[in-house]
């Protein structure tokens, strides 16, 4: 059986939302990393990183993927940054399936704007506006992303519904092919 499967991807590219429903239809528990961390350590990660730095966040972000490596039965949201921690990276891939979930800039900046919660929960990378931070960080990130994922799902043009079944379907061919 597929042990897990990690979602991967910029902010605002339905980690949450496709893992939650992912989870649900495999019959998986969902682990959402950026909650946890918050539930692990009594802060939210805009205060974690106010207090303390993002280097400081990213340890503990690094600490917690570690202990996610040969995990199972779990679908497995990831931070926005988990793709930088590319020392450990591989070992992630190695045992798990790795899904990166794409949106393009306009959509990504869309949805930040239309999240309540984004001021609150998801501080700022640099000290640019949002579209132009979008871009810099997509251009730093996407090819850590695509090499570290099996493969992408766009989900700035197909419905959760499609996501769901396209990434359930591979998981499933995966689980099979193990058993044969």
């Amino acid at each position: 059986m597929l042990k897990q499967i990690i979602l991967i991807g910029y902010r605002a590219t339905g980690k949450t939302t496709v893992g939650k429903r992912l989870a649900a239809l495999l019959g998986l528990r969902f682990l959402d990393m950026d909650h946890e961390l918050e539930k692990r350590y009594g802060q939210s990660i805009a205060e974690l990183v106010a207090a303390q730095g993002w280097p400081y966040f990213r340890n503990l972000e690094k600490e917690m993927l570690a202990e996610l490596i040969g995990n199972s039965d779990q679908v497995i949201s990831t931070g926005g940054g988990a793709i930088l921690h590319q020392d450990i990276w591989p070992r992630l891939k190695a045992s798990s399936l790795v899904v990166w979930l794409t949106a393009d800039q306009q959509t990504i900046c869309r949805r930040l704007m239309n999240d309540t919660q984004t001021a609150s929960q998801r501080p700022a990378l640099t000290k640019s506006d949002t579209y132009a931070e979008i871009a810099a960080v997509l251009t730093e990130r996407e090819p850590l992303y695509r090499a570290g994922c099996h493969f992408s799902v766009d989900t700035g043009v197909l419905g959760i519904d499609e996501i769901v079944e396209m990434i359930a379907a591979r998981a499933r061919a995966i689980s099979t092919a193990q058993i044969n």
